[in-house]
């Protein structure tokens, strides 16, 4: 049977594993419901399972914690708002002697997984793998303090931005050409990773977002998060849902992604995002600055209604000028034909 003495990088297969596990890395009180498949958080778990996989590379040689016990232990002292100092002299004391040679090693591998566990960031430099994404690095302090500092930033970007309707996920591609990059790393939400292709990373964990109520988070940033999903995947769309049920499975996908709600329009004013505002100006800028490249972005892109109909009507003249031009051809050639046989 499961237990927290697993290895850590097995998904526990006992519901109760399972939610004394989510309990305590999300500081929460997880509802017995999350076992069933409405709320499956099938979705954390494979990000769970992929950096535990990654933590234990090379036979585990490189990082402390073995078991999930392992993780839980640390993440109640991150919780508790120990520093980093402190928490890994708590950590040596585990060590047997004499210590080993890479003891430093040990004690941050230790510390940066379970803090990638519990804020889903990418914290902790990966030396014996690649990530493809900016890392987080932590070196002093408590976590709470580093989370918020890094999320507490100034505004610098204009508030003239506004946030139709017509602005969601599913035409950042079928308008735009905005490729979205699915990621885990909450830290790289709504960022223009690639400018040239315009790709931008979406943190789709909204399960985590509904249920972690850690303190080492600023106070509003999970509601907020949650806001621009909504904004970017409106539960009240149907095209949004039919193309979202088109993913495929193997991405993994948070399937609550499309049931954040509906904004209104008093929600959607770019005034209202704080965390998130001048990545949401910029997605925006990209979104009103991209023109239709193919015919079927021209079809999808209603944005200018004006410009929308003298495409098309010049594309229906066009059609029907060529149409017109090769029956009179055919009908030309066929009158040379009977001229010179006739029957």
């Amino acid at each position: 049977m499961a237990s927290l003495d697993d290895l850590m990088h097995r998904t526990p297969t006992s519901s109760t594993t399972t939610l004394e596990l989510l309990t305590q890395l999300w500081s929460c009180d997880v509802p017995s419901k999350l076992n069933n498949q409405e709320l499956d958080p099938e979705a954390y778990f494979a990000y769970h399972r992929k950096q535990c996989s990654h933590a234990l590379h090379d036979g585990g040689r490189h990082i402390y914690t073995r078991t999930h016990r392992d993780i839980l232990e640390i993440a109640e002292d991150l919780e508790g708002g120990l520093s980093r100092e402190t928490i890994r002299e708590r950590l040596s004391l585990k060590l047997a002697d004499p210590k080993p040679a890479n003891e430093n090693e040990l004690l941050d591998s230790s510390v940066d997984l379970t803090a990638r566990l519990v804020s889903m960031m990418d914290i902790g430099v990966l030396q014996y793998g690649f990530s493809g994404r900016r890392e987080l690095v932590w070196n002093k302090g408590t976590l709470r303090d580093f989370v918020n500092g890094y999320f507490n930033v100034a505004i610098t970007l204009g508030q003239d931005v506004k946030l139709e309707n017509m602005f969601n996920a599913r035409n950042l591609g079928r308008i735009a050409g905005i490729e979205i990059v699915w990621t885990d790393n909450l830290a790289d939400h709504l960022r223009m990773i690639d400018d040239e292709d315009k790709k931008v990373a979406i943190f789709h964990h909204a399960l985590f977002l509904k249920y972690q109520q850690s303190s080492l988070f600023p106070l509003g940033l999970m509601e907020e998060t949650l806001r621009t999903l909504a904004l970017l995947f409106p539960q009240s769309d149907k095209g949004t849902a039919k193309w979202f049920s088109n993913l495929p499975y193997s991405l993994h996908i948070d399937s609550q992604v499309v049931k954040c709600g509906h904004l209104k329009a008093h929600d959607r004013q770019i005034e209202n995002f704080k965390f998130w505002h001048d990545r949401l100006v910029i997605l925006k800028q990209v979104f009103d600055e991209s023109r239709p490249a193919t015919f079927s972005q021209w079809w999808c892109d209603r944005r200018n209604g004006v410009q929308w109909y003298t495409f098309w009507v010049a594309i229906l003249v066009l059609f029907l000028t060529i149409f017109f031009g090769v029956v009179q051809s055919i009908e030309g050639a066929l009158q040379v034909y009977k001229a010179y046989r006739p029957s």
